[in-house]
């Protein structure tokens, strides 16, 4: 069966929507090779699907079950949900005097999420955790936060937020009120390390999609890669055919989903770092890169930055391309790409 997920990527396997909904657990029959063999878990809050390629079941999902404790592991690192994950307690400890060292995973997210922040000029930035907090509740409540509040988080946001020692492999927030957060990069990450560890088990061709971000390997035997069918903005009707990939990543970001429409504007969860605001909407952005973390943060950038200026950043970005989509002002569909983006 076609499984679609609320980012608007939809990729084929074997596991029934009802499965998906349920967040349960459940092994596929294999295709007709008897080499593909998929899970679906529920993990970081969405559902995880991990397609393998193998002869022999025992030794997929013994994989499969590895690279989920390696996502279950991570998801304990890097929570902003759960106030004794490794990323809360950091927070928790802002204003810091002195930097504290942490552990190898949060340093190589922290380090990649500042290159990129510093990359696409601050519209990717982890500093953002306490405009987060305070969209959230305006997507709860139907109101715009107030300005005084507005500003005073946004004051705990940008460059100067978030000081990285590297010789001690340390972090240090100098200001009051620092919130982490890693929604733009940690499931990307968390992805991209389950894939070494079925790499590890010796599977050779993966596909582990996470709620919308996927990430691959080696292509199915006898395919030039994993096909993977794009909806943007959700509306079912697809856009371009779909992507064949090999050892890259895709995801796509937007408010296909999770929209919220507040004083007659539709905004989407995605946080603009210099609004303190959810970015206007309907709109969509897909990206491809060689990574699930870089796919991943690019995405939410270009969401921010929008078509023209996205567009600028992405191509800057080694093996990087993207496919910006939004309805006009008369409801019409509209699509631009990056140069590169592949043409079927």
């Amino acid at each position: 069966m076609t499984a679609v997920y609320r980012s608007g990527i939809r990729t084929a396997g074997a596991i029934t929507i009802a499965c998906l909904l349920a967040g349960c657990r459940e092994t596929a029959a294999p295709d007709a090779s008897g080499q593909r063999w998929a899970e679906t878990r529920r993990l970081m809050g969405v559902a995880w699907t991990i397609t393998v390629c193998s002869p022999d079941p025992a030794s997929a999902g013994a994989a499969i079950t590895a690279a989920c404790a390696e996502v279950e592991r991570l998801e304990r690192v890097f929570s902003d949900y759960d106030p004794e994950s490794e990323l809360s307690r950091l927070s928790a400890r802002a204003p810091m005097a002195e930097a504290t060292p942490v552990s190898d995973d949060l340093w190589r997210v922290l380090v990649r999420a500042a290159e990129i922040r510093d990359a696409t000029a601050g519209a990717f930035d982890v500093s953002i955790g306490s405009l987060t907090t305070l969209w959230r509740q305006a997507r709860r409540s139907g109101r715009l936060p107030a300005r005084a509040t507005l500003d005073a988080a946004r004051a705990a946001v940008g460059p100067g937020a978030v000081e990285l020692d590297h010789d001690r492999r340390a972090v240090r927030l100098p200001q009051p009120g620092s919130r982490l957060d890693l929604g733009g990069i940690g499931m990307g990450y968390a992805a991209d390390r389950a894939l070494e560890v079925l790499a590890r088990h010796r599977i050779s061709a993966a596909m582990i999609d996470a709620s919308g971000d996927v990430v691959v390997s080696g292509p199915p035997p006898g395919t030039p890669g994993w096909r993977i069918a794009l909806d943007p903005l959700g509306t079912g009707t697809g856009g371009r055919g779909p992507l064949v990939l090999a050892h890259a990543a895709v995801t796509t970001s937007g408010d296909a989903e999770q929209a919220v429409e507040i004083d007659g504007r539709r905004y989407s969860h995605i946080v603009d770092p210099r609004t303190g605001l959810g970015v206007a909407g309907p709109a969509a952005v897909t990206v491809i890169a060689p990574d699930g973390a870089t796919a991943d943060a690019l995405a939410t950038a270009a969401s921010v930055l929008g078509p023209e200026a996205g567009r600028a950043v992405i191509e800057r970005f080694p093996g990087a391309a993207a496919l910006f989509t939004w309805q006009d002002g008369q409801g019409r569909r509209r699509e631009s790409s990056t140069s590169d983006w592949p043409s079927r």
